[in-house]
């Protein structure tokens, strides 16, 4: 497990003690550093104190929400977020989705399905031994190495997975995906909800368009999914 996690510091942010302790047993014996929070302010000193490599952060945290620490901590710096919800409601994974979680579980959850999804996160902030190459069109680049991205040399602000996307779609121009194929090629995941490469579309695309509403560059296929076209001209 060690070689999986590289001793990566996680903090785990719930008010509930048996899940907190739970879930940070089983991370600590993957190999991660865990520092546990049980409301936000607790959570955002610490993260302060000792900056996390991932945040596993649940919503329905007393006085301050798992929303509201999700944006502090981002205005900080960006930081890998797994949300944890009790509820199945698809508006509040929605919701901590726009907030730039990288990735949801609902309550009641596999402890061991969680480790997975760390790792999985974890996995994508590392960049890959085949992404050297600076990755370029239509005013955009992405270089994956440094893991930054630009739109006509301004840096954009993207989360993990939107850089993720957003690298995937330009070494694939012109190639139309489904939204399973993107979860499996960006996410990792042969599972999950699709409502998931919606969203983050459409983030993507309030970043990278000029116009969200009419993109150019990030196209829907209808009855099929998504695809990039880098030389829409100057419609």
């Amino acid at each position: 497990m060690e070689q999986q996690s590289y001793g990566a510091r996680v903090l785990v942010v719930d008010d509930d003690p048996t899940v907190a302790e739970v879930v940070s047993g089983y991370l600590d014996r993957a190999g991660y550093v865990v520092d546990r929070a049980g409301d936000g302010p607790d959570a955002l000193a610490r993260a302060a104190a000792h900056w996390p490599d991932l945040v596993v952060l649940d919503l329905m945290l007393p006085g301050m929400d798992g929303l509201e620490v999700c944006r502090r901590m981002r205005v900080r710096g960006p930081v890998p977020v797994i949300m944890l919800t009790a509820r199945g409601d698809e508006d509040d994974r929605i919701l901590g989705l726009e907030v730039g979680a990288d990735d949801y579980v609902t309550k009641p959850f596999s402890p061991r399905e969680l480790v997975l999804r760390v790792e999985s996160v974890l996995r994508r902030t590392r960049p890959a031994p085949h992404s050297t190459g600076t990755l370029s069109a239509a005013g955009l680049t992405v270089d994956p190495a440094a893991r930054r991205a630009a739109k006509n040399g301004a840096e954009l602000a993207l989360t993990i997975r939107e850089f993720d996307l957003l690298a995937f779609l330009l070494r694939h121009p012109g190639q139309a995906f489904s939204r399973e194929e993107l979860m499996r090629e960006v996410w990792g995941w042969d599972f999950g909800d699709l409502s998931t490469v919606t969203v983050h579309v459409r983030r993507l695309r309030g970043k990278v368009e000029d116009d969200p509403a009419r993109p150019r560059f990030i196209q829907t296929v209808w009855g099929v999914g998504y695809r990039f076209d880098a030389g829409d001209g100057e419609a």
